[in-house]
């Protein structure tokens, strides 16, 4: 990583303009405002930003960055690349605190910066996984409690102690294709038909499903070409080929970030962090990407994308 930020364009507010522009307007420069892109020529001047353009059919003024999660940020564009550098390489992640220190920037700054690179990271994309021959591991895990549990009417009222179907800890879903990138969710409540509806969503009906031998896969297990099960309770994780290692393994990476890493995460802002490490990992270096190009496929997500300080905050 230290090779990576040696690059110019983490340390000269000129070259890393140029280098965004080349990401984000490989064709030339472009106008946020309408669109156009045949009248646009740099300004020029003493007093002139870097990095400045007018459009000459709309007549407004513009940056790489209007239109951009580094939309109105007052930091530096080379400090936000060292930022991205440094969030996407991190295999566990880095927290604000971390981000601070390193950056110079202040700690309420850091945290709003990482949860802007995070929305960057956010992949929209509803391409079913798996397919034809492939398989897909679905999974569910439980990390820290909720601020509000929901009541138990089994308990007169009071809220559920034990992890699921609503009850005090946070439920996540995980469908990992193998060899391939991970989906991850945040839930509300762990029940069949959520998960149910989550599983068949997201994974195309050709592909083979394996689960644990949890009765929340019951319904769905018709959906697909195949569906095979182990059964932790009897200390059974492989048979053949038949496991969920690999949506283990990514729960494995995934709490120890979150837990030794951001020790700390709202319930509002857990599907931001979900978005980080299944970009991280659906980039990861065993699908040959190192971390310039891990950085630079950040990049290509910071378009479209806007977040307010007040509007991720809550204030």
């Amino acid at each position: 990583m230290a090779s990576v930020l040696s690059a110019p364009h983490f340390h000269n507010e000129a070259a890393a303009y140029k280098y965004l522009e080349k990401r984000v307007w490989p064709h030339g420069p472009v106008c946020p405002k309408c669109g156009g892109f045949e009248r646009i020529s740099p300004m020029k001047g003493d007093s002139t930003r870097i990095g400045s353009y007018k459009c000459y059919q709309c007549r407004s003024k513009f940056t790489v960055k209007v239109g951009t999660v580094f939309e109105s940020s007052h930091v530096k564009l080379h400090v936000w690349l060292q930022a991205v550098a440094l969030l996407t390489s991190s295999k566990k992640g880095m927290s604000a605190n971390q981000l601070h220190r390193v950056l110079g920037v202040t700690l309420k700054t850091a945290w709003f910066m990482g949860h802007r690179i995070r929305e960057a990271m956010r992949d929209g994309t509803i391409v079913p996984l798996g397919g034809e021959g492939r398989r897909v591991e679905a999974d569910e895990t439980y990390i820290w409690k909720k601020a509000d549990p929901k009541p138990s009417k089994n308990r007169r009222g009071l809220p559920f102690t034990k992890r699921g179907l609503g009850g005090a800890n946070r439920a996540i879903v995980s469908l990992v294709e193998r060899g391939g990138s991970v989906r991850s969710f945040h839930v509300e409540n762990s029940d069949k038909a959520t998960i149910n509806k989550i599983v068949a969503d997201n994974i195309a009906r050709e592909s083979t499903l394996y689960t644990d031998e949890s009765r929340i896969y019951g319904d769905v297990k018709h959906h697909f070409a195949d569906h095979a099960t182990v059964k932790h309770s009897k200390l059974e994780y492989v048979r053949g080929d038949v496991h969920t290692n690999s949506v283990e393994g990514f729960f494995s990476i995934f709490k120890r970030g979150m837990k030794g890493i951001y020790q700390h995460c709202a319930e509002k802002h857990l599907h931001r962090y979900l978005a980080e490490f299944d970009f991280r990992y659906n980039a990861r270096v065993a699908l040959g990407i190192d971390d310039l190009t891990r950085a630079d496929r950040a990049l290509t997500g910071i378009v479209g994308k806007r977040l307010t300080y007040r509007t991720t905050s809550g204030r």
